[in-house]
């Protein structure tokens, strides 16, 4: 051996030695263990928190070990939105943006980019030493994927588990799009409050650029200074003249904030939304999704927001109407987590998922424990966001993702359905699809470069059809891809073949992190108890979050990213593996700096360096030595080889218990406390000046060997690369230690 570790020379070769062993396959026998990993971006790299997976790793490999028929399914993301995000970014450095694109063009394009830029994760998952199949990798854009996608949507559309209607969402006018609530990030700021006279009131707004689409004003039912207001209709004056608008009682109301007032604005603002809708107040939409003003605000029609609010707040003081600025009101903005730009509140035409009845048989899973959480305090998370769920909203104003299989009906007499295209000429054209075609524009050239539609809701609402072609001449597809959360919902149902439901669903664990809780654990258990009746998995370990090494949550902003492959790099693999493991309460923040992946750095050199002296030893001695076997050994045990025998027993409960319970810190430090404070400072020590050198040695090999695989799920390099060197060529012939079997 040589004298000291280099993981550089071991990993690349031993993962090389383990993958073509098939060593990542399930076996033929043995009870069947089935791990699905959370699809990363397919043109990812690796970040601190894809480091987790080692979680996932580390129970695999226990499990291969145990004797299960264990599969580790690999797949890859899409990633709607984000992914098409990165490719404008790349369009706009050849000047180009989406918008000189047709839609299936721009998908196409975006499909080539991914396919040349994928692969990198991988291999970085490789260094990392995770052993899952990689031949069964599953793409979310895979064919499988799509039909089993498509046809979930056209059982629960056709069952009236799917509807259409408008709905407010984050709407980034940059990026063309709604966001999630996950893509969202709010950011504390410091804007002016607006005090202004509204009718017999005043009140105050951050937003008086939206007064134009205020249809109601609001105060709290139990605030008696306007009691006597609630139910009339009141007068406004306003920039564009005199409206009316109704006062309602809401207890969403705040009555400290500004005078207790607040106008209602229920195309521009969520909670104004939901105000308007329990209250029947109109929706007027007066900014458009391109982030200006529109043809009901009059003169500032085309302007922006920002450069709207500036005029009308100038118009205001001029008419007399502005009463007081407050230039210091502290608050929370919604910002595009990719530009970083303020998001508009929008009501945009949505397709719906009823969650009311699917929901119910998730509580029941969740609340018998037939899908349990680790740490245990995120069943409870799990059951606040199952009861407050409402309605799913599944559409995106992206072309990068699982087309939605609607064709919308065309009918000359209505105005119902509006379209953007590229011409003939690709200039951007758009206008009412009806009115389009009277003028002589075929429907042909309109559908060649179709970039969006946009059809009316309610009763206004064209006929449609569910079908994956166009069912006739006068169709237009729908332009809304499906949320990222409903196609990776069924992930479970599109990992495995159907013909392993039978033997592999539910499957075992799923590890994944807490901030996707409710987005995605919550939906698959949904869609696998709705198609296939049965759970998707038993166990739901909550991975633990990196943070710097004082704690604070990475981010580029704050210059304390940690990139994991140049520690993989500096230190090795096993390092950082055992790194975000030590010390680590399950749930907990997990800090990683040099300094903690160097510590296990030198761990992985004193294994090292302990299975060097132990095949010194034996070199010296010249001699064969005895495999050990208790029942022969026994009579020939010194004190010190019956002690460490029993603490390594202790060790093998702890560690077993441990790994069972998913606390992996307390397994992994058991180990360590073993092998270094035990076996290597204490152990080792005793046997050097022993005489009997045959059982000192016999016992230390076993000993030794026996705590290789019980660390070999944490640090897999350097346990398989020390065990090449000193098993028993009789007792292991070929055995590679990842397939040998744990201990008891």
């Amino acid at each position: 051996m040589d004298k000291a570790y280099d993981h550089k020379k071991h990993e690349r070769e031993i993962y090389k030695k383990w993958e073509g062993s098939g060593a990542f396959k399930p076996g033929k026998e043995g009870k069947q263990f089935t791990v699905l990993m959370p699809p990363p971006n397919a043109n990812a790299s690796l970040h601190a928190g894809h480091a987790m997976y080692t979680i996932d790793d580390i129970v695999v490999r226990w499990k291969r070990m145990q004797g299960f028929s264990t599969v580790w399914i690999p797949g890859t993301d899409h990633a709607g939105f984000e992914t098409q995000y990165v490719y404008e970014k790349e369009l706009a450095k050849q000047g180009k943006s989406r918008m000189d694109f047709d839609r299936k063009t721009l998908y196409e394009n975006i499909y080539k980019f991914v396919k040349d830029n994928s692969g990198l994760i991988y291999k970085q998952f490789k260094q990392l030493g995770f052993s899952a199949d990689w031949e069964r990798s599953v793409f979310t854009l895979d064919e499988k994927v799509l039909n089993r996608v498509w046809k979930t949507f056209m059982q629960m559309e056709k069952e009236g588990k799917v509807y259409r209607d408008e709905y407010i969402v984050n709407y980034c006018t940059h990026c063309g799009t709604s966001l999630a609530e996950l893509e969202v990030v709010h950011e504390e700021r410091t804007d002016p409050l607006y005090y202004i006279k509204y009718g017999p009131f005043e009140l105050a707004t951050v937003r008086p650029e939206t007064k134009f689409g205020d249809t109601g004003v609001a105060v709290h039912p139990k605030d008696k200074r306007y009691t006597k207001f609630v139910g009339q209709e009141i007068e406004v004056e306003g920039l564009l003249g005199k409206f009316k608008v109704r006062v309602i009682a809401d207890e969403m109301v705040d009555p400290d904030f500004g005078t207790g007032v607040v106008k209602v604005t229920p195309a521009h603002d969520p909670n104004d939304f939901e105000m308007g809708k329990r209250h029947g107040l109109s929706v007027k939409q007066v900014i458009g999704i391109d982030g200006r003003l529109n043809e009901l605000t009059g003169r500032f029609q085309g302007l922006k927001v920002a450069e709207a609010k500036k005029q009308v707040v100038e118009e205001l003081q001029k008419a007399g109407l502005m009463i007081e600025i407050d230039e210091n009101y502290k608050h929370s903005v919604a910002l595009c987590y990719k530009c970083r730009r303020v998001l508009e509140p929008m009501v945009m035409p949505n397709w719906f998922i009823r969650v009311d009845e699917l929901k119910k048989p998730v509580i029941k899973v969740v609340e018998n424990e037939e899908v349990k959480f680790f740490p245990k305090r995120f069943k409870k998370q799990m059951l606040q966001w199952l009861k407050i769920m409402h309605d799913w909203p599944i559409s995106r104003q992206i072309a990068w993702g699982v087309k939605i299989p609607v064709w919308y009906e065309i009918e000359p007499e209505n105005d119902n359905i509006y379209v953007w295209w590229l011409d003939k000429n690709s200039q951007l054209q758009q206008g009412v699809a009806s009115e389009i075609l009277k003028r002589g524009t075929p429907l042909s050239e309109i559908e060649e470069g179709l970039q969006r539609v946009k059809a009316k809701t309610g009763e206004a609402a064209p006929k449609y059809k569910v079908a994956l072609d166009k069912p006739g001449e006068n169709y237009l597809p729908e332009t809304d891809t499906f949320d990222t959360w409903f196609s990776s919902g069924q992930w479970p149902l599109v990992t495995l073949s159907e013909e392993e439901y039978a033997a592999r669903l539910p499957t075992d664990f799923m590890g994944t992190l807490e901030d996707i809780l409710k987005f995605w654990i919550s939906r698959m258990i949904m869609f696998s108890l709705y198609l296939q009746k049965v759970i998707p998995y038993r166990d739901v370990y909550l991975w633990s979050m990196v943070a710097d090494a004082k704690g604070v949550k990475m981010s580029k902003s704050k210059g304390n990213v940690v990139n994991p492959i140049e520690l993989v790099d500096k230190f090795g693999a096993d390092a950082l593996r055992m790194a975000m493991i030590f010390g680590v309460a399950p749930g907990s923040k997990i800090p990683l700096s040099d300094e903690k992946v160097k510590g296990m750095r030198n761990f992985a050199n004193k294994i090292w360096n302990m299975g060097r002296f132990i095949e010194l030893m034996f070199e010296a001695y010249g001699k064969e030595v005895e495999f050990y076997k208790e029942e022969l050994f026994r009579p020939r045990l010194a004190l010190e080889d019956m002690e460490i025998i029993k603490k390594l027993t202790k060790t093998v409960d702890v560690v077993n218990r441990g790994l069972e319970k998913y606390r992996f810190a307390d397994a992994a430090e058991a180990i360590y406390e073993f092998l270094w404070h035990q076996l290597a400072d204490v152990y080792i020590e005793k046997v050097k000046k022993r005489e009997d050198k045959e059982v000192a040695l016999s016992v230390v090999r076993h000993v030794y060997l026996t705590a290789l695989k019980l660390l070999h799920p944490f640090m897999p390099f350097v346990t398989e690369a020390v065990w090449s060197e000193i098993k028993d060529l009789r007792k292991y012939p070929d055995q590679m230690l990842i397939t040998s079997r744990w201990p008891v």
